[in-house]
């Protein structure tokens, strides 16, 4: 099993020591990336309506450019990181960026809607590869006591994205014209290319992800209940989370301004969540996923009851916030205690799963508003919620011994 796991190139040795500061940079301009991408991946949503009158085509038209990310990153995650096995990865971390600048670019100066996909096609590729690779890079960057706090950091930038990407780039595009908010984008992206230059170190192949790898790693029980406590999980939050703005709107009687500052605070309190998961998940992963997954249960069967009034909906949603903070981290953090010995293959089923779910997540919930309504969206949500608690609680009770533990 070892020799298809690794491949050991080494590169710390024979490299001159680096000070933490660098590595810590380092740190930061992985996750710059991350933020970097997941803006760019959720910032039609903010836009939706404005690109879809400015280029012709109906809302429904228009949200593919959502949808069709996260499905090409489900695809490219394992492709692009097994072709590239071979590549040093901070070279393909510079790559990526690139792509992530031109893609932008390319949406800026679309002459038609087709145009805007084809730059989204981009962005799901990058997506797909630079999760997979920075996603278990902590490791190879920081001591391993700070490898926790540098994992949470990385993974910060998730709620970062929803928090100040899309609500700035939603102002740029309102200030001035959907364009500029993509030109915006890939500066930032070419930014963070030049940081990656700078502070990022050689990073030889290491512990790579191969075809054999990844099949292999399907044989393990933990991959197995992490692939599907990641699906329950993603699929409750996403299908439900999307459409909250219709129940704010529909139920809460929010207008479009305080629904921003709802959102807002959401996102502050993700970021929050973030760090206590990271914190919490190393030493209790059974307890961390469960819990973040019983919270968002909890909050998605309690808003229908509770979410008529404003202060009600505004403290579910901070839990629900810190909640789904935690559950990045825990899902990253589960697939990595499962194989301790394939870090980037570890990634590569999280970053697939989690994209591909996230894009099932949203359609479905899609189906289910448009024939029901927002609030029987949040309850089922809910109990696909609690349905990821009993699987949790399903992993304990079975008492196997992790691999790192053993």
């Amino acid at each position: 099993m070892t020799s298809n796991t690794t491949t050991c190139h080494s590169p710390e040795v024979g490299l001159p020591t680096r000070s933490p500061l660098i590595g810590w940079l380092a740190v930061s301009s992985v996750m710059l990336g991350i933020f970097s991408i997941v803006t760019t991946e959720i910032l039609p949503v903010g836009l939706l309506t404005t690109i879809g009158s400015g280029l012709a085509v109906s809302d429904g038209t228009a949200g593919l450019m959502i949808t069709l990310p996260g499905l090409l990153a489900a695809v490219s995650a394992p492709v692009v990181t097994v072709v590239t096995a071979d590549v040093d990865r901070r070279l393909m971390l510079c790559v990526f960026m690139l792509l992530l600048a031109m893609a932008n670019l390319l949406a800026a100066a679309a002459p038609d809607y087709w145009m805007i996909l084809v730059s989204r096609a981009v962005v799901g590729v990058v997506i797909g590869g630079f999760w997979s690779i920075s996603a278990g890079l902590a490791e190879r960057l920081v001591p391993a006591a700070s490898v926790g706090r540098a994992t949470s950091v990385i993974f910060s930038a998730v709620p970062l994205g929803s928090v100040l990407g899309v609500p700035a780039g939603t102002f740029i595009g309102d200030v001035a014209g959907w364009r500029a908010a993509f030109v915006v984008m890939g500066a930032l992206a070419v930014g963070v290319l030049a940081m990656l230059l700078l502070v990022m170190p050689p990073l030889p192949p290491d512990r790579t992800a191969r075809m054999s790898v990844l099949r292999g790693m399907f044989k393990s029980v933990h991959t197995r209940f992490a692939l599907l406590l990641t699906f329950l999980a993603v699929l409750a939050h996403f299908g439900t989370y999307t459409y909250v703005a219709p129940f704010l709107e529909q139920v809460t009687h929010a207008d479009s301004q305080l629904i921003t500052v709802f959102l807002l605070v959401y996102g502050a309190a993700g970021i929050v969540g973030n760090f206590l998961g990271g914190a919490m998940v190393t030493r209790y992963p059974r307890a961390t996923f469960g819990l973040a997954a019983g919270l968002i249960a909890t909050v998605t069967l309690l808003l229908p009851i509770l979410g008529h009034r404003q202060i009600g909906a505004v403290a579910l949603l901070i839990v629900w916030g810190v909640a789904y903070g935690a559950v990045p981290v825990s899902s990253r953090t589960w697939f990595a205690k499962a194989s301790p010995d394939a870090p980037e293959a570890a990634s590569v089923l999280f970053t697939a799963s989690f994209q591909m779910t996230i894009s099932l997540g949203a359609v479905a919930g899609g189906v289910i508003v448009d024939r029901t309504s927002p609030s029987t969206l949040m309850t089922l949500g809910g109990l696909v919620a609690l349905l990821t608690v009993v699987v949790a609680w399903a992993h304990f009770a079975r008492r196997p011994t992790w691999p790192d533990d053993a």
